[in-house]
């Protein structure tokens, strides 16, 4: 059903059109019934007839309305009235007179004006009209009057009131109508709803409660107790700062415990409800939030489970790199006594198991040796030995482990590295560790004839390590995955020569330094690690001589 339309306002036409109509009504009788006095009574007293023509003159003036209308303007034709008025109570013969009828006439006029200043006006117009005929009789004694004319006058003033009174009134009750029924289908329409709605005060007092209340919210005990008393007492603190923050003019959310059933939860919304008065006022929307809690609560639980699980986990797999790592040392040492005959030469068969026992046990290591600093760093154990050093040397130290590498694989390693010192703050192992790692993943994918090219530089504060290839490049749907632990990118055989945790070794590492990794590749055509640290040491400038030291001022963060 389609609600009914709101009486829209009233156009200034429709307003002055039935005032003039009124005014204009009473002029023609008026002057029908002055000119009827003249001829059928000729030997009338000329006061009287001069006070019927001066009753004409209002009714006239009200025309005026339809050029310029406003409250000056009406209040100068109620005027005209009351003086109209006062002077046929005067000319007539007072109370006692032919035309004592026309002392209704201000108040008449006030109504249809349509003011209550001005109906309030009229009433004074009327009194003074009444008072002034009253005191004609007192000094005149009373008139002798013309009971026809008399009675003709008063019916006439009867009528125009009673005219003015129902063109007034009417459309305003009809108005109130329309907005009464509007009201009660408005307050149907809200309590129909399925949360209840309430109107508060700032202090949590119930105004008004519409709709339907969520369970274990007793809707009566609102109005007599107030909302906080309603809630769970570990609850009311934040009930009451969503209570200021809405009396504020901002939007707020509470969910609470109702103190009746504190295995429920119920959520509260809460606005500032404006009007024209200066008392605040807040609309609150309750809902039954009860399911929502225990979805919330229960992903809250899995998380938490999850993350306890992930911890024991990276715990478990640094204590088992640490226990592992110990015999494996000593495997690696034995073979590789064995590979050198230090105590003598070995059959050729028992030298080839030797190599293939040191090499597979090295491997072993770099691997363990990966999974214990990223178990370490997940499980927020792994600390920095932040130390002042030179840049250069770590990273050529780490060009030179891998040169052997490379020119086992026929891949042509590059360094462009400064010319001058590059002073850092920084943990000189991890550096070296991130070097390795990204110059072993680049030759490792790079065929033979290849490059690969390590760039150093400061950029700033910045330390930037670049090393890029001209390997098999990244498919653009790894690029996401990459850098995150055991995950790896390319075909299967590609995939079998790592075990994904390098790339996130050296992400975690340079995060830990409050720096950040960049991958940038194209499939078939190489790629390019960017690794940026702020951790380069900027030199002061020197001191002049004979002055004070000048220090400067960078902003924070940078």
């Amino acid at each position: 059903m389609t609600p009914a339309a709101p009486p829209s306002a009233p156009r200034e036409t429709d307003r002055v059109r039935p005032v003039v109509a009124w005014h204009m009504g009473w002029a023609i009788a008026m002057a029908v019934l002055a000119t009827s006095v003249v001829l059928l009574r000729p030997a009338l007293d000329a006061g009287v007839v001069i006070a019927a023509l001066i009753a004409v003159l209002p009714g006239v003036g009200g025309l005026w309305l339809m050029a310029r209308d406003g409250w000056a303007e009406r209040a100068l034709v109620l005027g005209g009235w009351s003086l109209a008025a006062v002077a046929a109570a005067a000319l007539s013969g007072g109370m006692t007179g032919s035309l004592a009828g026309l002392a209704i006439m201000p108040f008449a006029a006030g109504i249809m004006l349509g003011e209550l200043r001005l109906a309030q006006a009229g009433a004074v117009g009327t009194a003074l009209a009444v008072l002034v005929g009253l005191v004609s009789v007192w000094l005149g004694g009373p008139a002798q009057a013309d009971w026809v004319l008399a009675a003709a006058v008063a019916l006439l003033s009867a009528g125009a009131l009673a005219t003015a009174i129902t063109l007034t009134w009417g459309p305003r009750d009809r108005a109130l109508g329309v907005v009464g029924d509007s009201l009660m289908r408005v307050e149907t329409l809200l309590a129909a709803q399925p949360g209840l709605m309430l109107v508060l005060s700032p202090s949590g007092g119930v105004l008004a409660a519409y709709g339907t209340a969520p369970p274990a919210i007793d809707v009566e005990a609102l109005f007599d107790q107030g909302m906080i008393a309603a809630v769970h007492a570990p609850d009311r603190g934040d009930l009451l700062a969503a209570l200021s923050r809405a009396e504020a003019g901002q939007e707020a959310q509470v969910s609470f415990a109702p103190r009746q059933a504190l295995d429920r939860r119920v959520t509260l919304v809460l606005r500032r409800l404006d009007g024209d008065g200066e008392t605040v006022r807040l609309i609150g929307q309750a809902f039954d939030g009860t399911p929502q809690f225990a979805r919330e609560s229960g992903l809250e639980t899995a998380r938490a489970e999850a993350e306890a699980q992930n911890a024991g986990k990276s715990r478990f797999l640094a204590n088992m790199s640490h226990e592992l790592r110990t015999p494996l040392n000593a495997v690696i040492g034995f073979s590789d006594i064995m590979r050198q005959r230090i105590f003598g030469p070995l059959p050729d068969k028992y030298a080839g198991y030797a190599d293939s026992i040191h090499e597979a046990g090295g491997h072993l290591l770099d691997l363990i040796n990966d999974v214990l600093d990223v178990s370490k760093i997940e499980a927020e154990r792994y600390e920095l030995a932040i130390e002042r050093f030179d840049a250069r040397e770590t990273v050529s130290a780490a060009i030179a482990l891998i040169r052997v590498a490379a020119t086992d694989k026929g891949v042509d390693l590059r360094s462009v590295l400064p010319t001058e010192a590059l002073t850092v703050d920084a943990d000189k192992r991890a550096l070296k560790q991130i070097a390795l790692n990204l110059l072993s993943n680049a030759i490792k994918f790079t065929p033979a004839e290849g490059s690969v090219t390590v760039t150093l530089e400061a950029i700033g504060p910045y330390l930037e390590l670049v090393v890029s290839d001209t390997g098999v490049g990244i498919a653009p749907e790894d690029l996401r995955r990459l850098g995150r632990p055991f995950e790896q990118a390319g075909a299967a055989e590609q995939k079998a020569q790592g075990t994904g945790l390098g790339l996130s070794l050296v992400r975690s590492l340079a995060e830990l330094h409050g720096g950040r990794m960049n991958i940038d590749s194209t499939l078939g055509e190489g790629a390019a690690v960017t690794v940026r640290l702020p951790v380069v040491t900027l030199a002061k400038p020197a001191v002049p001589e004979g002055g004070a030291e000048i220090i400067e001022l960078r902003p924070a963060g940078s």
